[in-house]
């Protein structure tokens, strides 16, 4: 078969063969003829063109050819299959890097195919970066990814766009190598040598130190299918313009009453990791992968309800297990202990029974509360991937061991009442008794089912303190454990934490006295354990709030302790992480005396024990914040809770919902700011400005405008000329003294630091009340006051965005308007002498007729578009603003129009108009005379906050809408564009949709649409629903409006009209 491969890269470029091609059965009777060539059977042509309209300027190529071809839409590639073409152009660019540049450029194709920016990013601008960043690796991801994307930098609305997506998925344009913003490092206290554990068996004769373990098969209650929902993961790389231990954030979409009460990660492979959430009031559970796009949400309302009998407040832990039950959680409610397993596989849940008796209703208590304190039941779930888990109920004498995939449960017996367990080891566990704070080692069988003795091992621990010579001892505390790891430290950790080498079992476990501390032999020998602590200067939790911080509610009550610990132990890394409140923070030496203490959730405490150095990282506070503090004060200390991510970091989930992923580990700390540096680059050089330091040496008096130049010749120093530079007293830059900013465009010479801090107080206090004068006096000038400033800053600082969004969409509009021209190549008309030998050859369209010709795609406006803006102020909009902001809604869309639209009267010429129960027609901006300022159009505003409030009751949106069609067309215009904006409140004045979908389309020649932006219950949805196809649209918020105007203005660009 043969094949020929044509592209069409040009339009108006096609190379035309003086010959015939002929198709024949019979190749020997066309033989021999003059210009003629026989096609082969086995021909086939494949063509390859560029989409038709900007920026590629294609052809319409299926409206020309399409009925004699078979045509194909070719999309970009999948990430998966784009990853793995970038590849093989780049077998050395790091892998991380491929990634960010496959997520990036696919979200500006979404944004492309939303008509949000103009230029659809291919691949062939990805693969062109990835053989650059091949060849020259050390000029980095920042430096070529400008090679792209300078093009669109002279317009600043998609400059903001490409740098807000490049940083969102880690692409550090603009930043520098010196941007590294890491936490600052204190000095740890020395390791003090406490004394030492030894472990002992338990009384005198075997039977006391023997614990019975009974066997019995769990009972499975379900499966129940539930529904499993999706939502988009906004996932933002936190490094994009400098670097810190954060990297990376997103927000989960958790309502006000949620909290946080649980947080785990397992590991799916070696790339993936699963976060998993958990909330309560209702329960529900948030599961995601961390480098996915999607995040998934479960209900579990019906499973817990909210309220049971009085006041009950659930706390679930969660539990995920590991391979072959990969995809399978275990949710634990810690008053009831109710055990749940979760398949996210197969969206099914089912209720573990591990007795008979084990399942406790809550407890009914008045609405007061009670003073009996509550017991809860505790689940150790350190070895959870393992698929099993232990349980155990405070103050109880238990243990009950899950094994997952078995189905089975273990019962063991002790003789003593528990406070906390913590398994320091798959076959080890560490026991600590109520009341005594006494502690025990528990061995076990590894495999319970496998083993004939069927019972555990238990060991006294005492602690014993350190000799100082002549019979005295030092004093050791009862150490409490918050957190104690469940692997050892490796030998050459473990010898710079405790300055000599040593290898040796050790476990590393932190409490409230100490910062770290570790326990050398323990738990596999069984002698005397050396016992080191780094210890604190005061206990956690005994210094008091600041004043500074109302919102922070303190440690909670004596007797209702926060269940959360937010402690880790990160083994591999040698630290230990918590998270503190900012009470057990040294604040004064964190931050200087004139920088005040920022608003956070809490603080990331980091004690490293290789580096010896402490951190304090402040954990950034929920924009909202639940109204339940005192049950969030049952949970944890404070606003934020913890988790173990991998061997080099944590995450951290605020009560908002906000998910930070944390880089802790010194070693990979360092490996990160290396590829950080890399992927800048050097630096350029090349300058913005030219700033050259100097000391003036002259004192400052008074401040002043100063003189203008009318030549505007460079002053350098001195105080005479306003706009000079490095002077004093008068308006300029690189100056000291003067009142006001002014560049007048020239080579900035500016003073040093110094020299501008010595200036005196009181011309420093002159220079601002100047300052404030001549601002003041602006604001005169357009007749706004400061109040009005703020007011219409507040509708505009609302939509600055989507004014953004909508000048990058007006940048694109092209040429709709047809022209009346002679036609070529018809098949009737007047006979066209340029095709007179075509005639001869049989050609049939060899005639030429008067018609209207379609503007090329992407050809340049002749005449503005003409826009008409029918804003709906009548008394309903003011009437049900409470209900659901329709009239700010409605305000914030006329504002956005009103700065969009500025500077663009050679594409576009609006107006906007208003109907209410007093008219159909009132003007509210004239073409002619559109605002030019803030004060203009905030003067619209607040006529149309007037009107609603104090117009009549009626409607009339039929004639406003007619007479607003029937005004428009009268100009001579591109093309017509008229949109209502309408609550939808149509029924209440016996309206019938039908009428108004005639009133949309009563005249062809006008592309009317309506925008609904209010709604009481479905009657926007079903007034759509009655409307002619594609002319009716919703927006319950500002946002969706510059892309319903896309819709709006492409659609026309397609129809035939």
């Amino acid at each position: 078969m043969g094949l020929v491969f044509v592209t069409q890269t040009v339009p108006s470029k096609m190379e035309y063969i003086n010959c015939k091609l002929v198709y024949s059965t019979d190749p020997a009777s066309v033989r021999g003829r003059k210009n003629v060539i026989v096609i082969h059977p086995d021909f086939r042509m494949i063509v390859l063109a560029n989409r038709p309209g900007f920026p590629f300027l294609g052809n319409d190529f299926f409206g020309t050819l399409g009925d004699i071809f078979s045509c194909h839409a070719v999309d970009n590639p999948n990430p998966d299959s784009e990853l793995a073409m970038l590849r093989q152009y780049g077998p050395e660019v790091p892998e991380p890097v491929l990634q960010k540049l496959v997520a990036a450029f696919g979200e500006l194709r979404s944004l492309a195919d939303q008509g949000i920016i103009n230029y659809p990013y291919s691949t062939r601008e990805v693969v062109n970066i990835v053989k650059h960043l091949q060849k020259f690796p050390t000029e980095g991801l920042a430096n070529v990814v400008r090679n792209v994307f300078d093009f669109d930098s002279y317009n600043n609305e998609m400059r903001e766009i490409l740098i807000r997506i490049l940083h969102k998925h880690g692409i550090p344009i603009g930043a520098k190598p010196t941007s590294v913003l890491l936490a600052k490092e204190f000095p740890l206290p020395d390791p003090k040598f406490m004394g030492y554990w030894k472990v002992n068996q338990l009384g005198n004769t075997q039977q006391k130190f023997l614990c019975p373990i009974e066997t019995r098969r769990t009972d499975v209650k379900g499966p129940l299918y539930i529904n499993v929902q999706a939502f988009p993961m906004e996932r933002h790389e936190a490094r994009s313009l400098s670097f810190t231990e954060e990297h990376a954030f997103w927000s989960l979409p958790l309502n006000e009453v949620n909290l946080v009460c649980d947080v785990a990660v397992a590991q799916e492979n070696e790339t993936e990791n699963v976060l998993y959430v958990a909330t309560c009031n209702p329960v529900s559970l948030y599961f995601m992968g961390l480098s996915g796009a999607n995040g998934y949400y479960v209900d579990l309302y019906d499973i817990f309800p909210r309220t049971v009998g009085g006041i009950w407040q659930p706390l679930v832990t969660v539990a995920p297990l590991g391979n072959p039950l990969r995809g399978q959680v275990i949710l634990h409610e810690e008053q009831t202990n109710t055990i749940l397993l979760l398949d996210t596989n197969t969206c099914t849940i089912r209720q573990l029974l591990l007795s008979p008796d084990m399942h406790e209703a809550p407890k009914r208590t008045s609405w007061w509360g009670s003073k009996e304190e509550v017991r809860s039941h505790k689940m150790c779930r350190e070895f959870s991937h393992q698929n099993w888990l232990v349980f155990y109920k405070e103050e109880g004498s238990q243990l009950v061991v899950l094994d997952a995939l078995e189905g089975s449960a273990h019962t063991i017996s002790l003789p003593i009442h528990l406070k906390s367990v913590f398994l320091v080891s798959e076959d080890q566990w560490l026991l600590v008794e109520s009341q005594t704070n006494r502690k025990y080692l528990l061995t076990k069988p590894v495999h319970m089912e496998l083993e004939e003795s069927h019972v555990c091992q238990l060991y006294a621990v005492s602690e014993e303190p350190v000799e100082a010579g002549f019979g005295v001892t030092t004093a050791l505390g009862v150490m409490e454990p918050q957190a104690v790891a469940s692997d050892q430290l490796s030998s050459e950790k473990l010898s710079a934490a405790l300055g000599q080498k040593i290898s040796s079992p050790n476990r590393l476990l932190s409490d409230e006295q100490n910062y770290a501390a570790l326990v050398v032999g323990f738990p596999d020998l069984r002698s005397s354990n050396e016992v080191y602590s780094w210890p604190r200067g005061s206990t956690l939790g005994k210094s008091q709030p600041l004043p500074s911080d109302p919102l922070y509610y303190g440690r909670p009550s004596k007797g209702r302790a926060a269940k959360r610990t937010n402690c880790v132990t990160l083994p591999v890394a040698n630290q230990v992480v918590r998270v503190l409140a900012p009470g057990d923070v040294p604040l004064k030496e964190l931050y200087t005396k004139d920088v005040a203490p920022p608003q956070t959730a809490g603080y990331l405490e980091i004690t490293d024990l290789t580096i010896k150095k402490l951190k304090y990282i402040p954990v950034p506070r929920s924009a909202s914040l639940t109204p339940y503090t005192s049950w969030l004060s049952t949970i944890s200390d404070t606003d934020v809770l913890l988790a173990k991510l991998g061997n080099s970091g944590v995450v951290t989930v605020d009560m908002g919902g906000n998910v930070r992923l944390w880089e802790t580990s010194f070693e990979s700390l360092q490996r990160s700011l290396q590829e950080w540096r890399n992927m800048i680059g050097q630096e350029d050089g090349r300058p913005v400005q030219i700033t050259i330091e100097r000391e003036s040496g002259l004192d400052v008096r008074s401040p002043k405008h100063g003189k203008i130049d009318p030549d505007n010749t460079p002053h350098i120093g001195g105080n005479t000329w306003a706009g000079g530079t490095g002077g004093r007293d008068t308006a300029g830059l690189g100056g000291k003294g003067g009142p006001y900013r002014l560049d007048a465009g020239h080579k900035v010479y500016q003073v040093s630091q110094a020299e501008k801090d010595a200036v005196p107080e009181e011309v420093k206090r002159a220079a601002r009340e100047m300052a404030e004068k001549a601002f003041k006096q602006r604001l005169k000038e357009i007749k706004m006051s400061e109040y009005d400033a703020a007011k219409y800053e507040r509708f505009s600082g609302a939509v600055r965005r989507q004014v953004q969004l909508l000048r990058v969409l007006l940048d694109s509009l092209q040429a709709k308007g047809k022209e009346r021209q002679w036609l070529r190549h018809q098949a009737v008309g007047e006979l066209d002498d340029t095709k007179i030998i075509d005639s001869l050859t049989g050609e049939k369209a060899i005639y030429k007729r008067r018609g209207e010709l379609d503007p090329q795609l992407g050809s340049p406006l002749q005449k503005p578009k003409r826009l008409r803006l029918v804003m709906d102020v009548s008394g309903s909009m003011y009437r049900f603003n409470g209900v659901d902001g329709r009239l700010e809604r409605s305000m914030e869309a006329a504002c956005m129009v009103m700065e969009a639209f500025e500077n663009y009267e050679h594409k576009f010429k609006y107006d906007i108009t208003g109907h209410s129960g007093d008219g159909f027609n009132i003007a509210l901006v004239n073409s002619d005379k559109v605002p030019k300022n803030n004060k203009e159009r905030l003067e619209v505003l607040k006529i149309m906050h007037a009107h609603s409030q104090f117009c009549m009751s009626g409607d009339h949106t039929l004639e406003g809408t007619e007479h607003a069609i029937q005004e428009i067309a009268k100009e001579e215009a591109d093309e017509y564009f008229v949109i209502v904006l309408s609550d939808a409140n149509l029924e209440r004045y016996g309206i019938p949709p039908a009428r108004f979908a005639q009133a949309l389309t009563v005249n062809p020649q006008v592309n009317a649409f309506t925008i609904f932006i209010g709604s009481l219950g479905d009657q926007a949805g079903r007034l759509q629903r009655m409307m002619p196809a594609g002319r009716a649209f919703i927006a319950m918020d500002t946002k969706e409006i510059p892309q319903i105007l896309q819709q709006i203005f492409t659609s026309t660009m397609l129809s035939g009209t």
